[in-house]
């Protein structure tokens, strides 16, 4: 039995210009639809390149890029689909929204051409999918509001609404939070989760925010100078660390600081992801340990010869 082609075929090739001067970025992958994939790495890996490729944006020196049944870029037969006919929908960190324009204003603009096929026009769906949006996303008190007198979250909450408005079959998101503060930021992150429930949109999150990742994303992909170092699912990928080990002929504690990546429960307990520099691992604590740390939050871990604990 053969297996089903994935939703997204991936494969572009590009010269890279970095400050270390010139690098081949080679990037392939598969991604299956509904799955949200995060891309993470340092600057300059090639991670907003990728994107940009995807929204045809930036040229290839060769590749591919297959979604669903169309052909949005093949170079072997000399295809490249324009952005204005690519069906994605792009959310940047500065929002990028109309300041002339109302919240539904907003929304009505990004609807797609009339539907061919059928002759009929998704402007007459536009009121049940704009009135949809506008609550999913809670802003119905605020739809004749123009960009200027809204919050940054209000602002970025419209972003993500218009970019779906346009119905697309790839939802591309770069960095879209990382000018909120950690509040606004889990804010944001739960409206995500419902637009993933509601739509099963295939979305490719770039993002420096491990809880963020690991809360939004199915699998991740870690570039490092324009190639895939490793992908997996994110639980995998940023748990594949062991934490510092005391000798056990010193008494002297090791303390670090910490960061909250993930609470998950596991069997009568809770498992603590902790991220520390460039590791990470997992902690045991108590349901009533659980109840008082939250993802995000920034922690202190302690070990010694005989036992780990954090405050």
């Amino acid at each position: 039995m053969t297996e089903p082609n994935p939703f997204l075929d991936f494969h572009a090739t590009k010269m890279l210009h970095s400050a270390q001067g010139k690098e081949l970025l080679d990037i392939r992958f598969q991604l299956e639809k509904g799955q949200t994939l995060a891309i993470y790495g340092p600057s300059g890996a090639g991670k907003t390149t990728l994107l940009r490729i995807l929204a045809g944006l930036t040229e290839v020196n060769t590749g591919h890029i297959l979604v669903g049944n169309d052909t949005w870029l093949d170079t072997a037969r000399h295809k490249h689909l324009p952005t204005r006919h690519r069906a994605i929908g792009f959310v940047f960190q500065d929002f990028a929204l109309f300041p002339n324009l109302s919240v539904r204003q907003q929304l009505e603009y990004a609807l797609p051409p009339p539907a061919k096929a059928t002759g009929t026009s998704p402007a007459a769906e536009a009121p049940p999918l704009i009135d949809e949006l506008l609550a999913l996303m809670e802003l119905e008190a605020l739809q004749r509001h123009r960009p200027g007198l809204l919050s940054g979250g209000q602002q970025q909450r419209v972003a993500l609404a218009r970019a779906i408005a346009r119905r697309p079959s790839l939802l591309l998101l770069d960095e879209p939070l990382s000018a909120l503060d950690d509040e606004m930021r889990n804010k944001l992150q739960e409206y995500l989760l419902k637009i993933k429930q509601r739509y099963h949109l295939t979305t490719i999150l770039v993002s420096h925010h491990l809880p963020e990742i690991l809360r939004l994303a199915d699998t991740v992909i870690l570039l490092k100078q324009g190639r895939i170092e490793t992908e997996g699912p994110p639980t995998t990928i940023f748990t594949a660390f062991q934490p510092p080990q005391p000798q056990p002929q010193s008494s002297a504690p090791i303390t670090l600081p910490g960061t909250i990546l993930a609470i998950q429960p596991s069997g009568d307990c809770f498992l603590i992801t902790i991220r520390y520099g460039e590791a990470a691992l997992d902690i045991p604590v108590t349901a009533q340990q659980a109840a008082l740390l939250t993802v995000g939050q920034t922690i202190t871990i302690t070990f010694n010869a005989s036992n780990l604990s954090i405050t």
